[in-house]
């Protein structure tokens, strides 16, 4: 914790500074014509504002394909065309943000509870690109609860597994002390494993578990992170795609 005390605490407006500049340098990579993967949190908030004053401003014409209901609405009041995924028969870049990412280029996604369908666009994506401010960026994930996405059904006997496993599941809640529900309907349970030393060998595991939908590791999918940087924003290119 105390190495990364700084960030953590890197105050929201800086924080929000930062995210904002990744933003606009991402929606540089929107050309006209092209089919756009958008993704779902604060950072592709302000990947949305952008495109949308450049749809206004400079006649940006693009079609886009969203992971969430949230991003469609904010696309949509742009003026910005949203398709159904399987309206598509290709995408050509999904810009989307991260939880956490390394340096082998693994991360972690779903804290705002969107990563299956978050995955599905990124799956069928010729080029990912996420958008991330520095805080994100660590030498080995885990910290940031890796979120899975469970068919309510029998819930409770995935979260034991995971108990008996060593996994720490707390399921999420909302304000309200209800179940958090993604927008397939289904609950999100966050593991506190707070390192990730096999991340391969944790996917098996969860996506082999009966019950489990889906689960928050992104592992080496990633073709380009842009990161807000105090400096100017900066981008980690992945060599191994």
């Amino acid at each position: 914790m105390h190495g990364h005390f700084k960030e953590y605490m890197m105050d929201k407006a800086q924080q929000d500074a930062l995210k904002k500049a990744a933003g606009i340098e991402a929606a540089k990579l929107i050309e006209n014509g092209m089919i756009a993967g958008l993704g779902t949190g604060s950072t592709v908030r302000f990947l949305v504002d952008e495109l949308g004053r450049r749809v206004k401003e400079e006649g940006l014409q693009f079609t886009g394909v969203t992971t969430s209901r949230r991003t469609q609405e904010q696309a949509e009041g742009y003026g910005i065309k949203i398709v159904d995924i399987d309206d598509v028969d290709h995408i050509d870049i999904t810009i989307d943000g991260a939880d956490e990412v390394d340096k082998n280029f693994n991360g972690i996604k779903g804290g705002g509870a969107a990563l299956l369908w978050e995955k599905i666009v990124a799956t069928n994506s010729n080029k990912i690109v996420w958008i991330v401010d520095e805080s994100k960026v660590v030498d080995t994930i885990g910290k940031f609860p890796l979120p899975v996405e469970v068919i309510p059904f029998g819930a409770g006997h995935v979260i034991k597994q995971s108990e008996a496993k060593n996994y720490k599941p707390v399921l999420r809640l909302d304000a309200d002390g209800k179940e958090v529900r993604t927008d397939e309907n289904n609950f999100v349970v966050d593991l506190h494993l707070e390192r990730i030393d096999h991340p391969q060998d944790l996917a098996e595991d969860l996506i082999n578990t009966v019950g489990v939908v889906e689960h928050g590791l992104f592992l080496n999918m990633v073709d380009k992170v842009i990161v807000g940087d105090p400096n100017g924003p900066r981008v980690m290119t992945n060599g191994n795609k």
